[in-house]
Parts: structure tokens; sequence; C-alpha cells
């Protein structure tokens, strides 16, 4: 359960931010863009370039639209704070990308569980101006439509160790391309600069067999050659792979297991 709860959107598509939350934005983005420019792929700063957010205001679903339906035919769609998977899939296979109209409070400023507005907008938004990163992701959600529960759980990993965590080489440097990453400054630093994470070699049956925790910093990174190779994923049958992984078995986690209390 989360204790944010989406705000309205009026039928021009705005939402009524007020003083605080403009402040928070503002906040984030200037943390967050002092970290980013060294690290993040070229096709992330382009696409921030194309999307050109407002710093001293929360940007607005209209604006956003516009340059996304004009680079590579996606929008994002205004959902609650929680959806489902059934919705969430349903989403992507129309080049719709889920935002909930939610920004987290002073109180959870350097990291919250749930994707807010900031995390969705500032993190994943730029890369879908990008036509290999937007055909995998509208791939992604056409076969997650049609899989069932358990393909759904392995098809979860590609998503985490792309989209949300991914990493890429780029004129022999390692950069970041993954929205889970380029919103947080601690993981950003902590992705590329640490000697505590492995970085390994982006292999789709070894992605699809890594187990994930959300709750910590990431024990492992998959690092892509180039982002083309998203678009050569989007091509070949990945629910064959998934069944594959499946037959395989999970990998040894490369954390130690949370620990359960009463209260959970």
């Amino acid at each position: 359960m989360t204790q944010y709860h989406s705000k309205p959107v009026n039928l021009q598509g705005y939402v009524d931010w007020d003083d605080d939350e403009n402040s928070i934005w503002h906040d984030l983005v200037d943390r967050q863009q002092k970290v980013i420019q060294n690290r993040a792929c070229q096709a992330y700063l382009d696409g921030l370039e194309m999307l050109n957010l407002p710093v001293d205001r929360v940007p607005q679903l209209p604006e956003i639209n516009r340059v996304l339906v004009k680079e590579t035919g996606w929008r994002v769609e205004p959902v609650a704070a929680l959806i489902s998977f059934d919705k969430f899939f349903a989403l992507l296979s129309e080049r719709k990308f889920p935002v909930a109209t939610f920004l987290r409070s002073r109180d959870e400023f350097d990291y919250l569980q749930e994707p807010d507005f900031f995390h969705e907008i500032f993190g994943h938004c730029a890369m879908l101006t990008n036509p290999d990163f937007a055909s995998f992701t509208h791939t992604y959600g056409k076969l997650g439509l049609s899989a069932d529960a358990k393909k759904r759980v392995y098809l979860a990993r590609l998503y985490w160790f792309t989209v949300e965590f991914g990493l890429v080489k780029e004129n022999g440097q390692t950069k970041i391309y993954g929205g889970g990453i380029l919103s947080s400054p601690g993981e950003t630093v902590y992705s590329l600069d640490s000697c505590t994470p492995k970085r390994a070699e982006f292999d789709i049956q070894t992605v699809l067999r890594t187990p994930y925790r959300i709750d910590i910093m990431q024990p492992i990174y998959y690092l892509l050659s180039n982002l083309k190779e998203l678009y050569r994923l989007s091509q070949v049958n990945l629910i064959e792979q998934v069944e594959v992984a499946m037959k395989a078995g999970l990998l040894p986690p490369l954390f130690e297991a949370k620990e359960v209390t009463n209260a959970e």
C-alpha cells in the first residue's frame, strides 16, 4: 500500500500543483542535474534538452506529450499511485507511459519505493524520445499484456535491468540510461563510481534469471554495448527466452533476504 494519492487531472490534462510541490520539484531537479551531466548517456541528455523541463515549477502532462508524440509517438498517461500489471502492460502496448500524479514529501525526499512524478518524468521521459528505447518499451508492453503471471515475473526482471537500472557503453565509457538510477542522486553516483556493485555484460538469459530487490542499492548492473541492442531485443522472441529461463531457474541472489517483521 502507498501513503500517496495521485492528484486529479482536469479535462485539459493539467494538475493543480501547489507551491510546496513546485518547491520540491525545483529542489529535486536542481540536485539531480548536478550529478547526471557526466554520467547519463547522450540519448538521455538529448531527450532532456528536447523536453526542456521547467525547474521552478512542476511540468504539465501536455507539455511532455507535445515532445514525445512528435519524436516517437509516445505520450504520458496519468494514473493512480498504484496500478495493476494488466493496466501497466496495456498502457505500454498503446505507447502510453503511466505517470502517477503525485510528488514525494520532504520526509521521503531522498528515497521512496513508489514511483512518483519526478521519477517518471525526469527519470524516464527523456529516454522515450529515443526510437530504440521507445520501440523496446512498446514491444515489452505488448508481450507483458499477453503473458501469464509466471512469465510476467521474468519479464519484470528484464524491465528492471534495462528501463529502470540499465547501463550502456558510449565512446568507451560506461553511462546510465535507466530511469531508476537517473532519478536517484545516490544511485547515479553509486552505479558508476562505487567499487561495490558488479557491472556485467548484458546477456538476456542471465538478466531474466537474476533476482533483485527494490529497496536497496543494486548489487549488479547489466551493460549494453549500445542502445541499438534494445531495438534488437525487441525483435527477438522474448517469450521463448523467458521459457528457457524458467526451465533453468533463478540464479543465486546477490543480496541478503529482506527481514520479515510481524508488521509485514
